[in-house]
């Protein structure tokens, strides 16, 4: 029997994500269409502190579907970490009769989430929401998919110079704590290597690999470094390549923040639109303390502890698949 909610929130904390925006708006429109009223917290969970909570309509979520970033803002909120900024911002929610939160973000997110829930009750729903696809409990977060492609874009653009020059290039992605960015993305672009946080990194193997495609004739290569890696930076990483194979043209490439940005593709925008409403359908089912995912394309909810402390392992078979697909 599904449960009567009058008011809830939606918020984006921590780093954005293509597809955010896709996710608010399954949020709103569901609600439009359950008769909820729903509430936005400007900046996250600092929203819910400093009482900056806006009304959205259905005509909120009008045009947003494609853009990237989030129209809620986001933050990392120092405030929420501590006992009095919780129950500050569980003051302001009951002040204005708000009944649950769907909160859209990474492991910070849940963690908080989690935690508001325990301290004072006030049901969340969680949506992965972060480009490195490092949450448990789902496939994919909102976000990966687009900043994979993006950065495949710039590797492809990148392999063209490194083939004209006969060039090896090293290329950071983004993934400090998860290599599942560099990992697709170096078997899609074809790298010759791929250096992940999970794996520790080899610099003997490293220069193995290289030298063996060198002989192979190879005259140009790519080298996909994770910015989490343990190999001391890729900068340290490439001049030790350099110094153990002076007869490489090197060159560095840190792709940065351009993978967070820009408009989510069709995946991320569809997988966006399934958690948002799938959020508020758990809200109504009754479920307090619950992420949303993906799991085999159905949607899949586990507690919110379940999510924050079991860690989403890397399969490493794409690596074996990697070596010897660069041959």
């Amino acid at each position: 029997m599904a449960k009567e909610l009058k008011r809830i929130i939606v918020l984006t904390s921590g780093g954005d994500a293509p597809g955010m925006n896709a996710a608010i708006r399954g949020v709103i429109r569901s609600c439009a269409y359950y008769g909820i009223e729903v509430y936005g917290s400007v900046r996250g969970y600092n929203g819910l502190i400093d009482n900056n909570i806006i009304p959205l309509s259905s005509q909120s979520a009008s045009n947003i579907i494609q853009r990237g970033g989030t129209i809620l803002k986001t933050a990392r909120s120092k405030g929420f970490l501590t006992v009095e900024g919780r129950a500050e911002a569980a003051a302001n929610l009951k002040a204005l009769n708000i009944e649950a939160v769907v909160a859209i973000g990474g492991n910070g997110t849940y963690t908080g989430a989690q935690i508001f829930f325990e301290e004072h009750g006030i049901p969340m729903i969680g949506i992965p929401g972060t480009i490195d696809n490092d949450i448990w409990g789902t496939d994919f977060t909102l976000g990966f998919d687009t900043a994979v492609n993006t950065a495949l874009d710039a590797v492809d653009k990148i392999r063209d110079t490194a083939d004209s020059h006969d060039r090896l290039f090293f290329i950071e992605v983004m993934g400090r704590h998860s290599g599942a960015i560099a990992v697709d993305v170096g078997i899609a672009g074809g790298a010759e290597a791929i250096l992940v946080p999970e794996i520790h990194t080899d610099l003997e193997h490293l220069v193995q690999l290289l030298e063996g495609a060198n002989r192979r004739k190879k005259t140009s290569m790519i080298v996909i470094v994770a910015e989490g890696g343990d190999g001391g930076g890729i900068q340290k990483i490439a001049e030790t390549v350099k110094e153990r194979c002076p007869y490489f043209d090197i060159r560095v490439s840190v792709l940065g923040h351009l993978q967070r940005g820009g408009m989510p593709n069709a995946r991320d925008r569809v997988l966006g639109s399934r958690l948002g409403y799938a959020a508020v359908r758990a809200l109504r089912e009754g479920k307090t303390h619950h992420a949303a995912g993906i799991v085999n394309n159905t949607i899949h909810f586990c507690e919110l502890i379940e999510a924050t402390t079991n860690k989403k392992e890397i399969n490493t078979n794409l690596f074996t698949i990697a070596e010897i697909l660069s041959y």
